[in-house]
């Protein structure tokens, strides 16, 4: 596989729209309560964030009201170096989600994998971004509801460069509820007890050593380390009014290894309620 870029290096984002049906669930389900208003303006914030203190080139594909949980991006693609594999949620309704991102890794010259949704090639995978962690090193695979072991296998099959491991999601609905990365060689992780027993499992799996920040709140546990093209690293993060007894760690990892810090309000209690998906992909273009 060509093009294996330096862990968090990045020079496009595509997000897209919230619409007007957020707050449902695909294929019915009770949804939950929400601010329309409140969850556009979080996405104004996040992707001005991208585009005006990070530098990345941001594609924004429109909101389509038909597909109420679209704007969780984050699900239905996994993209490293010049590949993209398009994955399979769990909800047949979601996996319409991908036409468009399809289109735009396409537009910009990716090589576009496809899990299908026969049963034949793809034998019943589910798979889902949220539930996959990149360390730069390897990939972990949370296998939860909307992930199984199946689609964990075609993953490794595309990215035949990189080790791939199954972790069970012991401290939440997907694996990156309770982790991400803080820096190439960082793992920002929750105090829970279901996230202590997933990262046991993750310890036991690699051969590589990653230091371990230990965050309290969950929604801490989720931030975006990101290289920008004009090679100066951020730490995107909720705000201390979310996670008040973690915002100073993570701030303090950000000033010791001189990162720009980025606050954002994308933790709040709307998007506490969806389990603090991401609303991008970020991804660097081949030349």
């Amino acid at each position: 596989m060509a093009n294996i870029h330096p862990y968090g290096c990045f020079t496009h984002a595509v997000v897209r729209g919230i619409p007007e049906s957020f707050g449902e669930l695909a294929e019915g389900g009770e949804g939950f309560q929400t601010d329309l208003a409140k969850a556009q303006r979080q996405t104004g914030m996040l992707t001005g964030a991208l585009r005006q203190k990070v530098g990345l080139q941001l594609i924004e594909i429109p909101a389509v009201s038909e597909l109420p949980e679209s704007w969780r991006i984050e699900d239905v693609a996994v993209i490293q170096g010049d590949t993209a594999l398009i994955t399979r949620p769990l909800k047949q309704q979601r996996r319409a989600e991908a036409e468009a991102v399809r289109r735009v890794l396409s537009e910009l010259k990716l090589t576009v994998v496809e899990m299908g949704d026969e049963e034949g090639g793809s034998g019943g995978a589910t798979l889902e971004g949220s539930d996959v962690l990149f360390t730069g090193k390897e990939f972990f695979v949370g296998i939860s509801k909307h992930t199984n072991h199946r689609g964990a296998e075609v993953l490794a099959d595309t990215f035949k460069d990189f080790a791939v491991s199954t972790v069970p999601v012991c401290g939440g609905s997907r694996l990156k509820n309770i982790c991400s990365m803080g820096g190439p060689d960082t793992i920002i992780i929750s105090s829970s007890d279901g996230a202590k027993k997933t990262l046991r499992v993750m310890e036991q799996l690699t051969d590589h050593h990653y230091e371990i920040l230990s965050v309290p709140e969950d929604a801490a546990a989720n931030c975006i380390y990101i290289r920008g093209p004009a090679k100066v690293d951020f730490l995107l993060h909720p705000t201390a009014e979310e996670c008040p007894n973690s915002i100073p760690v993570c701030v303090k990892l950000s000033l010791c290894d001189q990162w720009k810090t980025i606050l954002l309000n994308q933790c709040s209690q709307t998007f506490n309620t969806m389990y603090h998906h991401r609303k991008y992909l970020a991804l660097q273009v081949p030349p």
